[in-house]
């Protein structure tokens, strides 16, 4: 069933089969890294939580899941560089192993912040997982564990993506039409 949504997308980037697949690779090499260990992973909301949501379906290990909200976006298309903590992490992480999830590494402005707060948790160690990685956009260098694609500079939205907050629920991510956004 077509989606009312599909009309603002250029072109699909990633498929829904694609998308099943890589987060199944992931979600095996986090397996064998972590075998004995019960790592707590932390979805970045709100970009993050399909990602995340299937991610963690498909990791057979015991884990935990925890949430973080932070702000430097708006209703823009590109980092603010200001961040901002909206929620905080429920669980004390000192000592335990650590996977931020994330939807997108783009400037690396948000996640060099938060990584760097996290770690004066004293976790036992921090590892990064993101959907997508845009490498051309970097302004701070962000060590990167697991990537499910590196993608050049589209705005893409589905899949948890949003612009305005809107997209999130396409099923794939695609890249939006620069008609959209450029207006506005």
């Amino acid at each position: 069933m077509e989606h009312i949504l599909d009309k603002d997308v250029e072109r699909v980037l990633f498929s829904e089969e694609q998308l099943r697949a890589r987060v199944a690779e992931i979600a095996a090499e986090i397996d064998r890294d972590y075998a004995g260990k019960e790592p707590l992973l932390v979805s970045v909301l709100r970009g993050s939580f399909v990602f995340m949501a299937d991610l963690v379906r498909q990791i057979h290990l015991p884990c935990t899941v925890d949430f973080m909200a932070v702000s430097s976006y708006g209703a823009g298309t590109s980092s603010s560089g200001q961040v901002k903590i909206v929620k905080d992490l429920s669980e004390q992480i000192e000592g335990r192993d650590l996977i931020v999830v994330e939807d997108i590494l783009d400037s690396g402005n948000t996640l060099s912040y938060l990584l760097q707060l996290l770690q004066a948790r004293k976790p036992a160690s921090v590892r990064l997982c993101t959907l997508l990685d845009k490498p051309s956009r970097r302004v701070k260098p962000v060590e990167l564990h697991y990537s499910g694609f590196t993608i050049p500079d589209y705005f893409v939205v589905g899949y948890g993506l949003d612009y305005d907050e809107k997209y999130r629920n396409l099923p794939y991510i695609g890249v939006l039409k620069p008609s959209v956004y450029e207006d506005r």
